[in-house]
């Protein structure tokens, strides 16, 4: 049994969908780009912020940087909890926990936001500890990000699992040498999935539960 869950929190705990495209559109209009379809900015949801703004709309990494603030102007007062989470997540953390599972946050959110929106959605004490991106995206990429939680927890790849719903969580988590579960009521595909290598895939939260309580 793996003793220590490494959860991602946009697309796996949580649906952040309207929070973070709000807060792209805004970033992208004062660049003079109008977004008509939101749902266009969805590849946002789980990379690092910068490196979406430079590979889907071509910014250089200084304007990516300042796109960066931009986006926090609206996410941090609006965005951030134009968020939901998903069904049945209490339950089953509530059911790991009791279970002596450690429950750990591995996000590319920067940490203190990804600490203020699990506290504000009553998911924050069901976990040990939140690891996340560093503020100037000094670590922002997954692997990076795993790597820091492992050390700083003193964890054995062996004994960890990592789930996510994009195949950054993926090829983050075998960077460390950690298996993966990839989930599909996300913002990521079977085939994203089965192309990264995950080892175990997952249609529901109900079924993550049912995974989770066996391995």
């Amino acid at each position: 049994m793996y003793h220590h869950l490494l959860f991602d929190l946009d697309g796996t705990l949580t649906d952040p969908g309207e929070g973070i495209t709000n807060s792209v559109a805004y970033a992208l209009k004062k660049r003079g780009i109008e977004v008509a379809d939101r749902r266009e900015l969805n590849c946002f949801i789980g990379p690092p912020l910068a490196q979406s703004f430079m590979k889907y709309y071509g910014l250089s990494e200084d304007d990516a940087t300042r796109a960066v603030t931009n986006y926090r102007e609206y996410f941090v007062p609006h965005g951030m909890f134009e968020n939901e989470v998903y069904s049945g997540i209490p339950e089953m953390l509530a059911d790991l926990k009791a279970s002596g599972r450690r429950l750990i946050v591995a996000t590319s959110k920067p940490e203190k936001f990804a600490i203020q929106i699990l506290e504000h959605f009553g998911l924050l004490s069901y976990f040990d500890r939140v690891y996340g991106a560093t503020m100037d995206s000094s670590r922002s990429k997954k692997g990076d990000i795993i790597a820091y939680a492992l050390g700083n927890e003193k964890i054995s790849p062996d004994e960890a699992l990592m789930i996510g719903d994009r195949h950054h969580d993926i090829d983050g988590a075998h960077e460390n040498g950690l298996a993966a579960v990839g989930v599909l009521y996300g913002y990521g595909d079977r085939a994203e999935h089965e192309a990264a290598g995950a080892e175990y895939i997952v249609a529901t939260v109900g079924e993550l539960g049912e995974l989770l309580g066996k391995i």
